[in-house]
């Protein structure tokens, strides 16, 4: 026994002295001498083993020897790193191994499949293209079907489900056996665009897919391929994506199945729109977008050379529709509308479809009448029909039909609204007759009444030039604005000026050159009439209708500040 004790001495004063300095050492520059003392004690034993001899610093003492405990529990703790370690070493090995061994399979797999030959049975009877919209009629027959790949699903080996997209609808596409042995099949992507061959059949009860029917492939082809990998569209494209990232890849985002529900119940609305005034006889013009003169005034106005003269984009085409009241009778036009406010709410956009009209020989009470009429005419014939209403439905569940008749609230009552309500500026004070209502508080009044507003009898101050002024108040004029929960204003309209002495007046007053207009002007001159019209902002109307948080998903492609592409 003493002699081992004296071995073991022996080997300790023979030992390497290693320095670890807790406050100013470095397990990554450190040596373990005293000049460059490592930071940890499990750095000192992985670099110099455990048969050391440690010297600590851990205040200004100075260096002092290890104590034995601490010692102890720095190689437990060592150890321990190492067999957990080695642990990790050994499934990463594993993994790597089943990586290399799936690799291989797939690789031989893609081999395989190079060799797997697809063609047409030329027995079967000749297929008929279609279009996925006329699947239900041609279920039972052998078709053919052009499309995008929509999803994709792999059902053990010998079983593909493809949602085929044309624009026209979805429809499910199974192939089965060697159709899903091709080297187009175990590489097909979404987004690929195919020709499936087969028979629609109609599902049985309890399986659903879109039309509640299924084709049954005999043959498909490939037509394009669409990227894998990083570019694949679904790495392209995802829903938590960063809204700018988004717009910049709007040209992707439209495939999807809620961009592309608005866009085709946009369409359908505009149709539902031009129905109305087809009924109503009203004739549809195509005023010009290039302009020499304002309408809502000069700040939002888009400038640009005319060939060495001053012009603008049109803020709104109603001048030109009035012009045409005396030839054509009532008229209306959809048309795009520009104002270069610097604004990024929810509800504003640089470039608009703009839906305006212009009637002649009628009371303010007719515009209130007409504009109630156009609108539920068109909820009522977009949900008439049973596609645009699965539209609605899918984007905006809970969309009730307003009750008529709609609220008809003057501006002098809507200021006393938001005293009683509490509804304050933004310096906490209240809103006064003759000032402006603003966006927040104007759509904090509308989702508190929780219904259409048509809010009436503005200041003369607050409003166009052209505006014709109430002849029993001659402080406010014969104007509206229809208020929507949720969005806010849709619609704005007034009765125009008739009396071509008072419209002079009022060039004067807004600071205009009545030159430019004299062609506006003239309306008043050659056979004046009591008119009236207004504009409807086609995207702030969807955002209602559809419940869209912002007006940008309500068109195609949205111009607002700092955004003119793609």
């Amino acid at each position: 026994m003493a002699a081992q004790v004296a071995e073991a001495t022996e080997k300790l004063s023979l030992a390497e002295t290693v320095f670890v300095d807790e406050v100013a050492g470095c397990d990554t520059n450190g040596n373990g001498t005293e000049a460059a003392p490592f930071k940890s004690v499990i750095k000192a034993i992985e670099v110099k083993g455990e048969n050391i001899k440690i010297q600590v610093k851990k205040d200004e003492e100075g260096f002092k020897d290890i104590s034995g405990a601490a010692f102890k529990k720095a190689k437990k703790t060592f150890a321990e790193q190492q067999k957990k370690a080695k642990k990790l070493e050994e499934q990463k090995k594993k993994q790597d191994a089943e990586l290399k061994k799936k690799q291989e399979e797939e690789a031989k797999a893609l081999e395989y499949a190079k060799s797997v030959v697809l063609k047409e049975d030329e027995s079967l009877p000749k297929a008929e293209k279609i279009k996925i919209r006329q699947s239900t009629e041609k279920r039972g027959k052998r078709v053919k079907v052009s499309g995008w790949v929509h999803r994709l699903r792999v059902q053990g080996k010998d079983m593909m489900f493809i949602i085929l997209r044309d624009g026209s609808g979805y429809l499910q596409c199974v192939l089965t056996g060697k159709l899903c042995h091709s080297y187009d099949a175990v590489t097909l992507t979404t987004e690929t665009t195919i020709t499936v061959y087969g028979i629609i059949n109609e599902l049985p009860e309890g399986k659903t897919a879109p039309g509640h029917h299924e084709l049954v492939a005999d043959y498909w082809e490939v037509v394009g391929k669409a990227p894998s990998g990083d570019e694949a569209f679904n790495n392209k494209v995802s829903a938590d994506a960063d809204p700018s990232y988004l717009l910049d890849n709007r040209h992707l985002v439209i495939r999807g199945e809620t961009a592309s529900a608005v866009l085709r119940a946009r369409a359908e609305v505009i149709k539902a729109f031009r129905a109305f005034y087809d009924e109503e006889h009203f004739t549809e013009v195509t005023p010009p977008c290039m302009v020499q003169t304002q309408v809502e005034g000069g700040s939002t106005l888009f400038a640009f050379n005319y060939y060495g003269e001053n012009a603008y984009l049109t803020q709104s085409s109603q001048l030109y529709l009035e012009t045409c009241l005396p030839s054509l009778g009532d008229v209306f036009c959809l048309a795009e509308s520009y104002r270069a406010e610097k604004s990024h709410t929810r509800r504003h956009l640089s470039e608009y479809s703009h839906l305006e009209a212009e009637m002649a020989f009628i009371e303010f009470d007719d515009l209130l009448d007409h504009l109630e009429n156009l609108m539920c005419f068109v909820i009522d014939r977009v949900l008439a029909d049973e596609e645009t209403a699965k539209l609605v439905k899918q984007l905006n569940p809970d969309f009730k039909k307003p009750s008529r008749p709609f609220l008809r609230m003057k501006y002098a009552d809507a200021i006393d609204y938001l005293k009683e309500n509490d509804i304050k500026k933004e310096d906490g004070s209240y809103y006064q007759f003759g000032e402006d209502i603003p966006e927040a508080p104007e759509r904090a009044m509308t989702d508190k009444i929780g219904r259409p507003i048509f809010l009436t009898h503005f200041p003369h101050e607050i409003k166009a030039f052209y505006m014709q002024k109430d002849p029993s108040d001659r402080r406010v004029t014969e104007s509206v604005d229809v208020l929507m929960p949720g969005v806010g204003e849709i619609v704005g309209g007034s009765m125009r000026m008739d009396n071509r002495e008072e419209l002079l007046a009022a060039y004067g007053t807004a600071g205009i050159d009545p030159s430019p207009y004299y062609w506006y002007t003239d309306q008043r001159k050659y056979g004046t009439t009591p008119h009236g019209g207004y504009g409807l902002g086609v995207e702030r109307f969807l955002a209602w209708l559809l419940n869209r948080y912002t007006v940008r998903e309500c068109c195609l492609y949205p111009r607002f500040t700092g955004r003119c592409t793609p």
